[in-house]
């Protein structure tokens, strides 16, 4: 049997590209929207990337109208905001991520051993729920509870303690950052470790019961294996995300003010400000490709060290 599926893969790479992509073109046709999306969406916006290193005006030619060589870089690596913002970035992500990331995986453990199906799946469905509201029903809802008139202070004040400016302090926005984004995404997190769990065949933990285990060890020995590629990509994906603002960039944008710029301002919302507010494209432009490449080496580095040592990676 693995002769004949050996044989017929050899077979398939001795083919020639053309007459195969002919042979399974209706295969091949449902690349055809998301390899547009990718072309048009993603790659050629990525020629934009040349005004970095050009002096470009709001209405002159798209890739500028002078060679500015390394200037915009000079720039904002002497610029102290741009500093803050860097700063502020890693901080709430690495943040976010080292709550997030056990929190989801512990989670869905968890709710893989409700044995109570309908329980499992009301326990599901609400903590499923927050990831679809809208990101500006989010903020609003955040600013309210917040506020000082809000549920929070009034609980405050009837323990006999003074209001709190949460949304106006800027030591309260990482909690404030960190906090929302565990409530909204904590669910919806769960559900790819839930397939991955889904998958491990139900002969290992019959034979670990029969042998004498209890329902930590299967999990520690069964299930947490098992499903360590899975924990090692996201973990790769969410380490090379960590100077990039991810979906971070509307929440941080609708709650954060000039009050709390010295922990809320985060890189793209810098960004947003030189590039749309202040109308310094080229300069808005290198500190967003400064931010893509550290992204790319982060990667890059995350997925070298899991495939040394746990011979698992993207790539």
């Amino acid at each position: 049997m693995k002769k004949e599926q050996a044989a017929k893969t050899k077979k398939a790479k001795q083919e020639p590209l053309l007459r195969h992509i002919k042979r399974n073109w209706h295969l091949y046709a449902f690349l055809v929207i998301p390899v547009a999306y990718y072309v048009i969406f993603r790659y050629i916006p990525m020629f934009g990337n040349i005004i970095a290193f050009r002096r470009y005006r709001a209405g002159s030619n798209i890739f500028g109208d002078e060679w500015s060589g390394l200037k915009y870089f000079k720039q904002f690596m002497g610029d102290q905001s741009f500093w803050r913002a860097f700063k502020n970035t890693l901080t709430l992500n690495f943040s976010y991520l080292l709550i997030r990331f056990p929190a989801t995986l512990i989670f869905a453990l968890l709710l893989n051993e409700i044995r109570c199906l309908p329980w499992k799946k009301f326990v599901q469905t609400v903590s499923y729920l927050p990831h679809f509201i809208s990101m500006v029903i989010v903020a609003g809802m955040v600013k309210e509870l917040l506020s000082t008139n809000g549920p929070i202070n009034k609980l405050l004040m009837s323990m006999g303690k003074e209001t709190i400016s949460f949304i106006a302090l800027p030591q309260w926005f990482p909690t404030i950052f960190v906090g929302s984004g565990i409530w909204q995404g904590l669910g919806w997190g769960t559900i790819l470790y839930l397939a991955a769990i889904a998958g491990i065949s139900p002969s290992l933990y019959e034979a670990a019961t029969v042998d004498g285990a209890n329902r930590f060890k299967r999990v520690w020995h069964i299930t947490l294996p098992c499903i360590l590629p899975t924990i090692t990509t996201l973990l790769i994906l969410d380490i090379g995300g960590l100077v990039g603002s991810g979906g971070a960039f509307e929440k941080v944008f609708l709650l954060y003010n000039p009050m709390t710029y010295e922990t809320a301002d985060i890189v793209s919302t810098y960004v947003y400000r030189m590039g749309v507010g202040s109308g310094n494209y080229s300069y808005a432009t290198a500190v967003g490709l400064f931010e893509g490449i550290i992204n790319l080496v982060l990667l890059m580095t995350a997925n070298i060290i899991s495939k040394k040592t746990t011979e698992s990676g993207l790539w």
